[in-house]
């Protein structure tokens, strides 16, 4: 199949220049004889006197996210002037979100079936696919990553297939397992979320009397939502995910002080939980994303630790539940595509053996705490990566590329320069 290109066009954006790219590539990359197609979208974004640098793709975390536009902070990404410094950088749509053709509620119209199976062709494997024509598109010869949590899963599945064409390797809290089955990964993220939370309540044990209150109006169905959802207790223990965040306690702490009648208590309430309906293939797909030649059947829920199941205080992070198909009104018409991806058998994506062979360079941030890409696999993994040099703290959490210099600290470390 022939990949087209529309028009590029250039625009300014305060002392930026904005090359804005969109290619026509296959859904399935696969199979020569399937004739659908889909729309990718990347943004090349360049300071004054960087036009000819060398190009960095930015690989945003999800799966379900388009990337970050490229706005002068604190709208846009703050680490962004850290990149400029050394490249153009990429901000490439990952197929599914943002300019690229997305996946909204209109899909649905296709019936479940068509759906699951068109969200199977939106992988890793494929999204590296897509960053291979955007990358021969540009005329580049190699060209640098940078991938943030799922972004940096999406990296490693680049070092098992095309590693010849990545120079240098950023990843921040992205070092996925590659070897473990997704019902290791929820449960060491339980274990996780279990020491957030009780380092949670050390700092405010107040705090844990009144979130078992909060979960007994749940359980009675008395928190409702803007939006109308009868806010089950499962879906309330999701706030923690803020902890996983370097400022995600203040979320907590100030929602645990709300009334919760107040107007204040359940507008805040639907902000702070980590899946909504902007986004569908976040909650749909998420669990695929630790697959590796796995059926998930809702790994998650299966795997909750009897302590989790006793002590209603113990907040959750990306662990997903099937009954919010029925309690989440944004996520009830994916029910069925939601039910069919759990069985699906997903098809390897990283190749172990070929990551370690793939000589890849450069430097990951791997955070301590980590509650959603566990310190443990990710040493792991870096294992197989002998020229990647690591930064492992606790000085930030999983968002750290976001509220921090760590990229800066991480082109350090690449370069081989002291970082004081």
């Amino acid at each position: 199949m022939t990949i087209s290109a529309a028009p590029v066009l250039r625009r300014r954006m305060m002392d930026l220049t904005l090359e804005e790219h969109t290619l026509t590539v296959p859904l399935v990359w696969s199979d020569p004889a399937d004739a659908r197609t889909i729309d990718v979208f990347a943004s090349v974004v360049i300071r004054p006197g960087g036009e000819d640098l060398p190009y960095l793709v930015f690989l945003q975390g999800g799966p379900g996210h388009e990337a970050p536009r490229a706005l002068h902070t604190p709208a846009g990404p703050s680490w962004l002037d850290q990149a400029l410094a050394h490249y153009r950088v990429v901000m490439i749509d990952q197929r599914g979100t943002g300019r690229s053709t997305p996946v909204s509620d209109d899909i649905l119209a296709l019936g479940s079936e068509a759906v699951a199976e068109h969200l199977t062709h939106l992988r890793a494997d494929s999204i590296v696919r897509d960053c291979e024509a955007m990358r021969e598109h540009l005329g580049a010869e190699r060209w640098n990553v940078l991938g943030q949590s799922f972004g940096g899963f999406t990296t490693l599945a680049y070092l098992s297939t095309n590693a010849a064409s990545v120079d240098t390797a950023y990843l921040t809290g992205g070092l996925s397992t590659v070897t473990r089955t997704p019902d290791e990964v929820y449960a060491l993220c339980y274990d996780k979320m279990r020491d957030a939370s009780e380092r949670y309540y050390r700092r405010f044990p107040e705090h844990r009397d009144r979130m078992r209150r909060l979960v007994d109006l749940a359980d009675a169905g008395e928190i409702v939502l803007p939006d109308g959802e009868v806010v089950s207790p499962s879906r309330l223990r999701s706030v923690g995910s803020a902890l996983g965040t370097d400022d995600g306690w203040q979320t907590v702490w100030k929602l645990l002080e709300l009334e919760p009648g107040s107007n204040a208590f359940r507008y805040d309430l639907a902000a702070a939980m980590p899946f909504d309906g902007r986004n569908p293939l976040y909650f749909v797909f998420h669990e695929s994303s630790y697959a590796n030649g796995h059926v998930t059947d809702w790994s998650a829920e299966r795997v909750e630790p009897a302590d989790f199941a006793a002590d209603v205080t113990l907040f959750t992070g990306e662990h997903i539940r099937r009954d919010w198909t029925e309690t989440v009104p944004a996520f009830r018409p994916w029910r069925d595509v939601s039910l069919a991806l759990a069985q699906h058998a997903w098809p390897t994506i990283y190749d172990a053996e070929a990551i370690a062979g793939s000589g890849a360079r450069g430097a990951a941030a791997v955070y301590v705490n980590d509650p959603y890409v566990p310190l443990e696999f990710s040493m792991e993994t870096a294992a197989l990566l002998p020229d990647l040099r690591l930064w492992v703290t606790s000085e930030h959490e999983h968002n750290g590329l976001r509220s921090g210099p760590v990229l800066e600290r991480l082109i350090a470390l690449a370069q081989d320069r002291r970082v004081r």
